[in-house]
C-alpha cells in the first residue's frame, strides 16, 4: 500500500458548485443568488439594522476618559476618628471592625476634615496635609502604610 493509493470513502467528497456557466448547468443567470438586494449584491454594513437607528447610535454617548489604574480610597475624616480612645493604635483593620467604613477598596485616605482631640497613633495608605497636621499637633504619631 502507498500513499497514492489512499482515496476518501463513498460519498465523502462533493463535486463543486459551478455557478454562472450557462442556463443549462441550472446555477446560470443570477448564479443562485436571486434578484436585487444586498443578498444578491455583498453584505450590509456591519452593524446594519433594516434601517431602525443602529444600537450605536441610540445608546448615549460617554465623553471624556476614565482610567484603568486610578486608585479608589476608604474616605475617613478626623471627626470619625475621634470615637476611640486616647493613645489608641488605629488601623484600617480596626476601621473596618468598628464599622468606621464598609470597605478597605485601594486603602485608607485620611482626611482634615472635623476636630480631633485625642493623641492617636494612625496608620494609612494616605494622609492629606491637614490631617497629619492636626494629629501631629495633638503628640499622635502617622505611619503611612
Amino acid at each position: 500500500m502507498n500513499l497514492t493509493d489512499l482515496k476518501p470513502n463513498e460519498g465523502a467528497t462533493h463535486r463543486r458548485k459551478r455557478i454562472g456557466r450557462g442556463i443549462g448547468s441550472g446555477h446560470g443567470k443570477t448564479s443562485g443568488k436571486g434578484h436585487k438586494g444586498d443578498k444578491q449584491r455583498g453584505s450590509t454594513k456591519p452593524g446594519f439594522e433594516g434601517g431602525q437607528t443602529p444600537l450605536h447610535r441610540r445608546l448615549p454617548h460617554f465623553r471624556g476618559f476614565k482610567s484603568l489604574f486610578k486608585k479608589h480610597f476608604a474616605i475617613v475624616n478626623l471627626s470619625a476618628l475621634e470615637r476611640f480612645d486616647n493613645g489608641a493604635n488605629v488601623t484600617p483593620e480596626l476601621l473596618l471592625e468598628t464599622r468606621v467604613i464598609n470597605d478597605l477598596k485601594d486603602g485608607v485616605k485620611i482626611l482634615g476634615d472635623g476636630e480631633l482631640t485625642k493623641k492617636l497613633n494612625v496608620r494609612a495608605h494616605h494622609f492629606s496635609k491637614s490631617a497629619s497636621e492636626k494629629i501631629a499637633a495633638l503628640g499622635g504619631t502617622t505611619e503611612t502604610i
